[in-house]
């Protein structure tokens, strides 16, 4: 019997760091992460730090996607476990409205659009692309199966409507932080479910 591997040290620290780096960034977005303040937060030194990262955009960059893997794990995990169609949509809705609640103090993803979506073209901005289009992708393909199972219309327009409900979730997290969570969370899904309504079979 093979015995469960564990993380190397160096891979634990990195870990470490990336952890306390995301609770930085939720406050203070990734352009304000200062590499003095997560060192000081972790026990090391700036040097210490950049021997895992090499650089504050390497840093930045691993931390948007660990943040987008934890954002995925948490929304599709417990989606995927409903049949495939309207269910397993409103399921993923259902997790990103309380990763929203979680998140509503400051969520990294959500700043990172922010922050990077009027700048010139860097690697920090592809990555934050890259993440979101991804993003659409998941839900488009869960629109898709929606359709093909006959419970929204033939002629939908998959990736409108998935544009539809992101615009919706992204009226959320802009409500929720701004101002009271159960009322935009409840005026979200009072659109949520008019918008499905009107595309059903």
């Amino acid at each position: 019997m093979i015995a469960p591997t564990t993380p190397s040290k160096g891979a634990a620290t990195r870990e470490l760091i990336l952890d306390h780096a995301y609770e930085l960034a939720r406050q203070d977005g990734l352009e304000g992460l200062s590499i003095g303040a997560l060192a000081l937060g972790v026990g090391m030194s700036k040097s210490g730090v950049f021997a895992h990262f090499g650089s504050r955009e390497e840093l930045q960059i691993a931390l948007l996607d660990a943040t987008s893997r934890r954002f995925v794990e948490f929304v599709i995990r417990a989606a995927v476990l409903q049949p495939r169609g309207v269910r397993r949509l409103r399921a993923i809705l259902e997790r990103w409205t309380e990763w929203t609640r979680i998140h509503q103090s400051g969520c990294v993803l959500i700043s990172a659009v922010v922050e990077y979506d009027g700048r010139e073209d860097s690697p920090m901005r592809q990555r934050v692309k890259a993440q979101q289009s991804g993003w659409r992708a998941e839900l488009t393909r869960a629109v898709a199966l929606s359709v093909e199972t006959g419970e929204l219309r033939v002629d939908t327009d998959a990736d409108q409507l998935a544009f539809e409900l992101y615009s919706m979730m992204l009226g959320l997290h802009h409500d929720a932080s701004l101002f009271d969570f159960d009322q935009a969370r409840q005026r979200t899904w009072a659109a949520i479910d008019r918008l499905l309504t009107s595309y059903q079979s």
